[in-house]
């Protein structure tokens, strides 16, 4: 979707021939990354950026951030997207300071935080900033929910992005106390739309998390595939849309 936005006429075609009356989206690497796993991206980041540091290093230190996260359910609820990526970044670099990976300076490590937000920020604006016109053009024919396994601070992040008005309801997992890949936290947004889960569609990017369990509510599935933290074998008989861009939503 370009700046011709406000003269195309979308037909919405494949949906409605599907049924679909209400949209589930996931958040992270499906409104963000355009499909792409967050581990992946930043990995990338790295690269471009030439931190000296092997691929299996930076696993490491991903993994540890996202367990700790995880595991010690760490609530963020005033951070925007940019603050929480930006103490991501700060620890994953800690840990690789830590065991040895990196052999630099603070003041190095902090250079090359920087770097790396700047970065990902600018690429994460014009996902943003597409995803956001997206979501305009289904909003006006769709009720939208949001279903995401999140750290308390996914309706800041929304504000931030300007993007929650378009949600007729969030429903994140560190506040219903329910993670994907659990199908419960999306029955709580297929209730959310108050429509049967046959005319439900969820939008994701993770075929583990997303696809699979909205796919055993009963729900239409569309999987956003991008690039993916790890090459594994999917049953995609369990997927009816297999896109490459949200805006293929729109056809």
């Amino acid at each position: 979707m370009h700046e011709n936005k406000r003269t195309t006429r979308y037909t919405f075609n494949t949906l409605n021939g599907l049924g679909v009356e209400g949209i589930i989206f996931d958040y992270g690497a499906t409104l963000d990354t355009n499909g792409n796993h967050w581990g992946q991206v930043i990995w990338h980041a790295y690269q471009k950026a030439n931190v000296p540091i092997s691929e299996a290093d930076y696993r490491a230190a991903y993994v540890h951030v996202e367990r700790t996260l995880a595991t010690n359910r760490i609530i963020m609820p005033d951070f925007t997207f940019d603050a929480m990526l930006s103490t991501k970044l700060q620890m994953q670099l800690a840990y690789l300071r830590d065991v040895k990976a990196l052999d630099v300076p603070q003041l190095e490590l902090d250079i090359m935080h920087d770097i790396l937000l700047t970065e990902l920020a600018s690429d994460l604006k014009k996902v943003i900033d597409h995803s956001r016109l997206v979501l305009e053009e289904l909003h006006e024919h769709y009720p939208l929910v949001l279903v995401s396994n999140f750290y308390g601070n996914i309706e800041a992040v929304l504000n931030d992005y300007l993007m929650r008005d378009l949600f007729k309801s969030v429903i994140e997992s560190s506040v219903v106390g329910v993670r994907k890949p659990d199908p419960k936290i999306f029955a709580l947004g297929v209730e959310a739309l108050n429509l049967p889960a046959e005319k439900v569609l969820v939008v994701g990017d993770s075929f583990d998390k997303d696809i699979v369990p909205a796919h055993s509510l009963g729900c239409v599935t569309a999987w956003f595939k991008g690039e993916s933290w790890e090459e594994k074998h999917h049953d995609e008989n369990l997927v009816r849309l297999i896109i490459k861009d949200l805006e293929d939503l729109l056809d």
